[in-house]
């Protein structure tokens, strides 16, 4: 079963230097039927306004990505990390017992990015954060393996989260087809272009929830696109 969310259904606040648009349940927007999907508990597709940002801030007992679509998100934390994250490159946060941090955007454009909250498969464990430069170049054959805390995909390159999730993600080619095999449930997020999902449109901003399907087809026949798919537990 493939329920596509349409990206001006969304929940949205703008608040002047943070236009959001949330897939799920988050600050004043609140659906009781869009509360996660598996143990996805937050998607924001957030525009952050050059200069702006988030002031420091607690999380605990969360698994955080970012990915960041357009310009720069820079990092600080109660750890002492500090980290720039460019357009293409993804940072992970695990909250663990807590920690504190702050995002802002430095740069002299506005910057777009999915902010992803993952449910941990255990509490308690020791903060930390990372980030990753991942290749730009378009692909028509598989999506590359971004981030993932499943035990089989262990020391082949992506960032690490405590989660049985994996995120993969990148640019395709015009014309290209991509199975993409799912474990359990999927959501894909349609981040630039316009992809099709087992036939069905995806327009830019739009996202897709998948069950019950081992694999689908996603395709960009009407340009080079970029997507992303989050596969967690059902």
């Amino acid at each position: 079963m493939i329920k596509i969310h349409k990206y001006e259904q969304l929940g949205h606040a703008d608040y002047g230097w943070l236009n959001a648009h949330y897939h799920f349940s988050f600050a004043d927007f609140h659906d009781p039927a869009r509360m996660g999907f598996g143990s996805i508990r937050v998607i924001n597709d957030d525009i952050v306004k050059a200069g702006a940002g988030f002031d420091p801030h607690p999380h605990r007992d969360m698994e955080i990505i970012t990915y960041v679509r357009r310009g720069a998100i820079t990092h600080k934390d109660s750890l002492g990390n500090e980290g720039r994250t460019e357009a293409g490159d993804v940072q992970v946060m695990s909250a663990g017992t807590g920690i504190r941090h702050a995002e802002y955007n430095e740069e002299n454009e506005d910057t777009n990015l999915y902010q992803i909250w993952i449910m941990p498969r255990e509490k308690g464990v020791k903060p930390r954060w990372d980030a990753m430069k991942f290749p730009k170049t378009p692909v028509n054959d598989s999506l590359p393996l971004l981030v993932s805390g499943r035990r089989e995909d262990e020391g082949n390159g992506s960032l690490y989260i405590h989660a049985d999730a994996a995120l993969f993600g990148g640019r395709l080619k015009q014309g290209a087809k991509v199975a993409q095999a799912l474990r359990g449930l999927g959501y894909v997020l349609c981040s630039e272009g316009e992809v099709t999902i087992d036939g069905q449109t995806l327009k830019k901003g739009d996202g897709a929830e998948v069950s019950g399907l081992s694999e689908v087809t996603l395709a960009a026949p009407g340009g080079e696109a970029e997507i992303i798919v989050i596969d967690v537990p059902g």
